[in-house]
C-alpha cells in the first residue's frame, strides 16, 4: 500500500467519524466505519502506482489486515505474541531432540531455567566428577602442518577444527574421519600483494562466530582476515591495529567482533557492516589474550602488565584485576561471572567479577623446570573451560595436560588427572557437545623460540572425554569421536 493511499484513508476515517461519531457510541457504530473504510478502498488513477494495480483483492486484504494489527496491537500485546512465538520455536526444538530420549519431562522449563542462570553466571553443571583417564590410544593425532599450532577453534555444531601454524597456513578438519577438508596455504611476503588470499605472517589467533557464519583470523602484520567457513573464501580484511593481532572473539550469539594486539589495545568491529566501531584502551603492556560471551563485554589478559581487565562496553569502563606475580599469557571465562587464567609463574587462578584477587589460585601448577637450586616454575601456556561447567584444562611443556574441578562457588581447584602429551600445549579447547577435548601442539611456543623440543611433533590432538557411568548412573556416556 503506498504512502499516498495510507495518508489519505486516515483522513477519510477522520471525516467518517466526526459523521457517524466516535467509538464510544457503541460497537455497531464501529462495524460501521469499518464497511464504510473498506468501500473507500478502491482504486484510483491518482492513488495507486502501477504495481499496486496488479496486486489481487485477496492481497491487498491481506495487507490492510495487517496495517489494523500494527495499529491496533499494543507494546504490551506484542511482546506477549513474541514470547509465545519464541516458546513454540523452543518447543519445536525439543521435539526433534525428544525424538533420541528415553524419557522426557518439561524440557522447555528446563531449558529457560538453563539460559536464565547462564545470564546470571550461576549455571554449573557437574561434570568433573564424571571424568576418567581415556586409553592413550584413544587420543588421535591430526598432522597437516608444518611448524607448530599457534591457535584453533572448533566448529558450533564439533564437527569440524580450523587451525593455524607459525608456516601461515590454515586448515579445516573433519573431526569424525580426521582428515583434511579445506586449506588456505600461507603467503610469502612478495606474493602479499599478488591478489592471493591468505596470510603472509604468523598468524596468532582465530575466532567462529557461534552460528558459524564467519571466521576471523588475525597475524603478526596487524590484519584480521575474515572467511566463509563453509569455503575458506576470504570475505574481508580489516585493518587498523598498529602491532600484531594476539586475540580474537565473536560476541555469543551475533557479529559482533572483539580483537587484542599487542599495541596494548581492544578493538571492536561490525562484521555484518564490514565497519570498525570503537577502541578501548587500559593496558599498559601487550595483550596476549582475549574472551567474551553474551554480555557487550570482553575480558583480556594484559601479559606484563600483570592485570587481567573486564571491559564494559556499554558503560565505557573497565574493572581491573591483580594476582598473577608473572606476565599473563592465557585467559578463557567459564561463565558470564568467572574465568581461568594462567601465567609464565606457573600459576592458575580463577577469577570472580565481584573480587580483585583471585578466588581460587594453584602454585606451580605443571610443576618445576631445572637443575636444583635453578629450578623455575613451568609456565602455563593455555587454558580452556567447558563452559558452565566445572571443568578447566591447562597446557605447559611438561608433557601433560592436566584437568581440574572447580569446587563449591568456584573457591579451589582440585587436580584430576593429566593426560600425557609431549611438546608445547600452544591451545586448547572443548568442543560444545562436551565430548572431546583439542590440543594445539608444537615443538615451539607459539609466540617464540627460545627453545625447541625436537620429540613433540606439530599435531592437532584430540581427547575423548570418557565419563564413568558408576558416578552418574542416569546419565550416558559422551560419545566419542568416531576413528
Amino acid at each position: 500500500m503506498s504512502f499516498f493511499i495510507k495518508k489519505k484513508v486516515v483522513d477519510r476515517e477522520r471525516t467518517n467519524g466526526s459523521v457517524r461519531g466516535s467509538k464510544r457510541k457503541g460497537a455497531d457504530d464501529k462495524t460501521s466505519a469499518i464497511k464504510a473504510k473498506r468501500k473507500q478502498n478502491i482504486p484510483r488513477d491518482d492513488e495507486i502506482s502501477s504495481d499496486s494495480e496488479k496486486e489481487s483483492d485477496g492481497e491487498r486484504g491481506k495487507k490492510e489486515e495487517e496495517n489494523d494489527l500494527e495499529v491496533e496491537e499494543t507494546a504490551q500485546e506484542k511482546k506477549l505474541r513474541l514470547t509465545k512465538l519464541y516458546l513454540e520455536q523452543l518447543r519445536t526444538e525439543e521435539d526433534h531432540k525428544a525424538d533420541d530420549r528415553a524419557f522426557r519431562h518439561d524440557v522447555i522449563a528446563d531449558r529457560l531455567q538453563d539460559e536464565l542462570m547462564e545470564q546470571s553466571g550461576t549455571l554449573q553443571r557437574q561434570i568433573a566428577k564424571e571424568l576418567r583417564l581415556p586409553d592413550p590410544g584413544a587420543v588421535r593425532v591430526l598432522r597437516g602442518h608444518q611448524l607448530p599450532i599457534v591457535c584453533l577453534v572448533i566448529s558450533p555444531d564439533s564437527k569440524h577444527i580450523f587451525s593455524a601454524s607459525k608456516d601461515c597456513t590454515l586448515i579445516k578438519w573433519d573431526v569424525e574421519s580426521g582428515r583434511r577438508v579445506l586449506s588456505v596455504p600461507g603467503l610469502k611476503k612478495k606474493d602479499n600483494k599478488s591478489g592471493v588470499d591468505g596470510h603472509a605472517a604468523h598468524v596468532l589467533c582465530m575466532a567462529i562466530s557461534s552460528d558459524g557464519k564467519y571466521l576471523a583470523t588475525g597475524d603478526r602484520d596487524k590484519l584480521i582476515l575474515l572467511w566463509n567457513p563453509a569455503t575458506m573464501q576470504l570475505l574481508h580484511t580489516f585493518k587498523g591495529h598498529r602491532d600484531a593481532v594476539s586475540g580474537l572473539c565473536f560476541r555469543k550469539g551475533t557479529h559482533q567482533l572483539y580483537s587484542a594486539s599487542h599495541d596494548r589495545s581492544v578493538k571492536v568491529w561490525n562484521v555484518d557492516e564490514r565497519a570498525y566501531v570503537e577502541t578501548l584502551f587500559g593496558h599498559q603492556d601487550a595483550i596476549m589474550g582475549l574472551d567474551c560471551l553474551a554480555r557487550e563485554r570482553c575480558v583480556t589478559a594484559g601479559g606484563r602488565d600483570r592485570s587481567v581487565r573486564v571491559w564494559k562496553i556499554l558503560e565505557e569502563s573497565q574493572l581491573v584485576f591483580h594476582g598473577h606475580a608473572g606476565s599473563i599469557d592465557c585467559i578463557q571465562l567459564i561463565n558470564e561471572e568467572h574465568m581461568v587464567s594462567g601465567a609464565d609463574d606457573g600459576s592458575l587462578a580463577i577469577w570472580g567479577l565481584h573480587k580483585k584477587r583471585p578466588l581460587a589460585t594453584v602454585q606451580k601448577a605443571h610443576g618445576m623446570l631445572g637443575e636444583p637450586g635453578l629450578e623455575q616454575p613451568q609456565w602455563i601456556t593455555s587454558v580452556a573451560a567447558m563452559l558452565n561447567s566445572d571443568l578447566v584444562a591447562s597446557g605447559s611443556h611438561d608433557g601433560h595436560i592436566r584437568l581440574w574441578k572447580c569446587g563449591a562457588s568456584f573457591k579451589s581447584l582440585e587436580p584430576l588427572f593429566a593426560v600425557p602429551l609431549s611438546g608445547f600445549i600452544n591451545v586448547l579447547a572443548f568442543s560444545s557437545c562436551g565430548s572431546f577435548l583439542v590440543a594445539g601442539v608444537g615443538q615451539e611456543h607459539r609466540l617464540g623460540r627460545w627453545w625447541r623440543m625436537k620429540e613433540a611433533k606439530n599435531a592437532i590432538c584430540i581427547i575423548p572425554l570418557v565419563r564413568d557411568a558408576t558416578q552418574n548412573p542416569e546419565a550416558a556416556a559422551v560419545a566419542e569421536p568416531k576413528t
